[in-house]
């Protein structure tokens, strides 16, 4: 596992919705990439919401789960992590949905 703490926020993010998202989650712990994007995400949502807003929108977060998850959320996580959770479920779900559909390609 690499060293989180070397790698800027923006290169993750950058990584996490690029075509080297497998190397993401090789590389990092999913802890560690929860942890580095919460504090990411709570910056956001104090300083800039737009952003926040437009990166759910690219990572394609569904709005209602979002709802859900922040109405029902841990008291001991605050919103950055909920939300960091969702950024990485999602993700990791991708990487299975294209893991699948490469096999199904090369398999007769």
């Amino acid at each position: 596992m690499g060293d989180i703490n070397n790698v800027t926020t923006e290169d993750i993010l950058n990584q996490l919705t690029s075509n080297n998202l497998a190397k993401v989650f090789e590389n990092y712990s999913e802890n560690d990439l929860e942890n580095k994007l919460a504090v990411y995400i709570n910056e956001l949502i104090d300083n800039d919401f737009n952003r926040l807003v437009n990166l759910l929108y690219r990572i394609d977060i569904n709005e209602e789960k979002l709802k859900s998850a922040l109405k029902n959320e841990d008291k001991n996580d605050s919103s950055g992590k909920t939300i960091a959770k969702l950024i990485l479920e999602r993700q990791l779900q991708k990487l299975k949905f294209r893991e699948q559909f490469s096999k199904k390609n090369i398999s007769p």
